[in-house]
């Protein structure tokens, strides 16, 4: 299998003031089709700038980003937008839910914004009862729990079965009950789909779930040793 997704160099620098911030210094790797990666490192390494980079959610100073063969660089915003509609599933560590919709209506969302027209109703059902939403869907996200809401967040993720899943710190904010459940169906749905899953996470044991670990600091892609805040134990 070739890679799925390619990140090429990528250099991102932040005005901050009068201060210019280096967020990433030449960032590559590589990311095989089907492949479940997480993305470690300590805050302020670069792991949410990559996140925003590989989802086409901003651009790069330099360097590429490649998925699926179309490189985002040569991509318009409205193409760019299109892919990320079509392509790519983002589950935040904010779960950014509408209040005024019920939960089946914040999963629904993401049918009719991506506009393929694709729509699976047992498919729908089936990631509900797997993140044991089936009884809430009725409920608006201040009737949820944080846990649920999570749930109803990566649903939503996975509703359009996307072929890249993005996960930004998606058990940030829950208990290890929650975390078990998302980071579980995480898994199942990169086994039984075979989605491409990339998930950043300061968790080492949410981090063991991937197939493989790409550790991050001051910008860079680094050996594991020279992470200071992993520990394989």
């Amino acid at each position: 299998m070739g890679a799925f997704i390619e990140a090429i160099d990528l250099h991102k620098t932040y005005r901050v003031g009068k201060i210019d911030v280096p967020a990433l210094r030449g960032v590559s790797f590589s990311v095989e089709k089907g492949e479940f990666v997480t993305v470690v490192g300590p805050s302020g390494s670069g792991k949410s700038t990559l996140f925003y980079l590989l989802g086409g959610l901003t651009r790069a100073d330099s360097g590429r980003v490649i998925m699926d063969g179309d490189d985002f660089a040569t991509l318009s915003d409205a193409e760019r937008t299109r892919m990320r509609k079509r392509k790519i599933g983002f589950v935040f560590q904010k779960f950014n839910l509408l209040p005024t919709l019920d939960a089946r209506s914040n999963i629904a969302i993401a049918q009719e914004i991506s506009g393929n027209g694709d729509r699976d109703p047992a498919f729908f059902l089936r990631i509900c009862d797997l993140l044991g939403l089936t009884k809430r869907l009725n409920h608006r996200p201040s009737e949820l729990s944080g846990g649920e809401q999570q749930r109803v967040a990566l649903a939503r993720a996975l509703v359009n079965k996307p072929a890249v899943v993005l996960a930004d710190e998606p058990t940030g904010n829950l208990d290890t009950e929650n975390s078990n459940i998302v980071l579980t169906m995480l898994r199942q749905s990169n086994q039984e789909l075979g989605q491409t899953v990339l998930m950043i996470t300061h968790n080492p044991e949410a981090a063991k779930f991937g197939d493989r670990i790409i550790h991050m600091r001051d910008g860079l892609v680094v050996k594991p040793e020279e992470d200071p805040q992993w520990s394989p134990h």
